[in-house]
């Protein structure tokens, strides 16, 4: 119970008995004065909080009062005084002697009107070390309730706050925003978000913990007016701002060396409740990261297709140039000859058909996605392609056998080049074959997905070189232009499929090819 409630409710009750009992036991006290006295003190009691002087008087009314009821009862409300004036005063060495000098008026007003003998006198002794005990207690107590307070502040502010900004946390956020659209306050929402914070790499910042504490110190020089300011989701910050401040003028944080992506939501002209600002302002900063990832994206896939397309060239300069030194090269014997060139025709003609070939291929590895697409059967396609390659491994010596485990598979495709990936492959494999061996080409479905695979029993693929076949101009053949595999790779993607290669050395190698079956069951064989 507080100590307001005890003097506005107890000090006139008390006081008033203490009146009643005086006159009942013809303590020969005068009832005017006693009223006018306990009246007095009550009021000082009641009105100090608002007139602070009062507390000078109060020793004085009660003094009075006691001197004239003539009752120990007193004590009571001497007790009462006393934790009156130490309530506000944190240390002992303040209120002892406040408590010491109320008790010894007590005691020498109550040794008035009773004889002075030894036990009047140990009575007195008793009083001022029961103030002394309440004091402790009293003191006591107040700093368990300071502790407490401190504790629940404290755990509030855990609760509330994002310890490593002191700014506040999501829930904290939450309670905000509520409490100012609850109280209609006109204000607007800004939602900041750090651009790639995960690689983000700042200058003269070194941990991501220090990126977040420089920008919320930047946040806080920035918006002097905020009505508060959040940290949630990691790198997601949130700052609510009165309607009068403009936002765009306040986005200085290139210092930092950081870029980031926001958005601004008024409250009430753009969402009238808690929930619409919440959901409006969350919608707006998806879609400016959205925004934001998507351009990057198509920066890096232009920038990847720079590259590839150097590389391609670089590759294609050099392989072009191998042919044409041969060339010239024979083109200066045949001047030393008087231009006879028959010694080396065949050769001459030969590198510039590798020229045409290279040129080709180049140009169709060059080609944009596959363009005559529509359903069609695998059975078709791979009953076209073994009847292709059937003689081709038996004039090499090899045997070859197919096996389709299910001929209802279509797919999405265009059928001109899924064969061209399936003769690549299999005559690959035939290559691979230095001695007789054996090819199997088959096809199974697992759930909606065709699974083509291509084995042969060849000398396989050396686990170096695994990762590089699929890479433009990379070839371990003396002949070849090294796009094969990357064109097969290429088409394959086209046709949202994937191609894989496991091998072994000199057990052989398996390719496997997976393609997404069609929802199409119309069949064009």
């Amino acid at each position: 119970m507080s100590i307001n409630i005890i003097k506005l409710l107890f000090v006139p009750f008390i006081s008033l008995f203490i009146i009643v009992s005086s006159i009942s036991l013809g303590k020969d006290a005068s009832l005017g004065l006693m009223i006018f006295t306990g009246l007095s003190l009550s009021i000082s009691l009641a009105l100090d909080r608002k007139y602070p002087r009062l507390k000078a008087f109060q020793f004085i009314f009660l003094g009075a009062f006691h001197l004239v009821s003539n009752l120990n009862w007193c004590i009571l409300l001497y007790y009462i005084v006393i934790i009156n004036l130490i309530q506000d005063k944190e240390k002992f060495k303040e209120t002892m002697p406040v408590g010491f000098l109320l008790v010894l008026q007590y005691s020498i007003i109550r040794l008035s009107y009773t004889p002075l003998d030894e036990y009047n006198l140990l009575v007195s002794i008793f009083d001022i070390i029961s103030s002394f005990v309440i004091i402790m207690t009293f003191h006591i107590m107040i700093r368990i309730e300071a502790e407490k307070r401190t504790l629940t502040k404290q755990n509030d502010y855990l609760i509330n706050h994002d310890s490593l900004t002191g700014f506040l946390n999501y829930e904290g956020y939450m309670k905000t925003v509520q409490e100012l659209t609850d109280n209609r306050t006109n204000f607007q929402l800004v939602l900041l978000d750090i651009n790639n914070f995960k690689s983000l790499n700042a200058k003269d910042i070194a941990t991501a913990n220090e990126i977040l504490i420089h920008f919320s110190r930047s946040i806080q020089n920035h918006f002097t007016n905020m009505l508060g300011s959040a940290r949630y989701a990691g790198d997601r910050f949130a700052i609510l701002l009165p309607s009068t401040d403009r936002v765009r003028d306040l986005m200085p944080f290139d210092e930092l060396g950081i870029q980031i992506t926001y958005s601004v939501t008024k409250f009430p002209q753009e969402a009238s409740t808690f929930q619409e600002i919440i959901s409006m302002a969350e919608e707006r900063i998806f879609q400016m990261r959205r925004e934001s990832w998507l351009k990057t994206q198509e920066e890096f896939m232009r920038s990847a297709k720079m590259k590839t397309v150097g590389e391609l060239a670089a590759g294609m300069a050099h392989e072009i140039r191998n042919p044409l030194t041969a060339i010239k090269g024979f083109v200066q014997l045949s001047k030393i000859q008087n231009y006879n060139i028959e010694p080396w025709y065949e050769v001459i003609m030969g590198e510039i058909t590798r020229v045409g070939e290279l040129t080709a291929e180049f140009l169709q590895f060059s080609k944009p996605h596959a363009s005559n697409m529509k359903p069609d059967s695998l059975r078709s396609c791979m009953t076209r392609v073994f009847s292709l390659c059937e003689s081709e491994a038996a004039s090499r010596g090899h045997s070859f056998t197919m096996d389709i485990l299910d001929d209802s598979a279509m797919v999405y495709m265009d059928r001109d080049k899924i064969i061209q990936v399936m003769i690549n492959l299999i005559r690959n494999a035939f290559q691979a074959m230095e001695t007789t061996g054996h090819v199997h080409f088959s096809l199974h479905i697992e759930g909606k997905t065709a699974i083509i695979e291509v084995s042969d029993t060849g000398k396989g693929i050396a686990e170096a070189d695994i990762d590089q076949i699929f890479d433009p101009f990379y070839t371990t053949k003396e002949e070849g232009t090294g796009l094969g595999l990357s064109l097969c790779q290429k088409i394959v993607e086209d046709h949202g499929g994937s191609i894989s290669v496991q091998s072994e050395l000199e057990k052989g190698t398996v390719f496997t090819i997976r393609l997404p079956i069609s929802e199409d069951p119309v069949s064009t064989i």
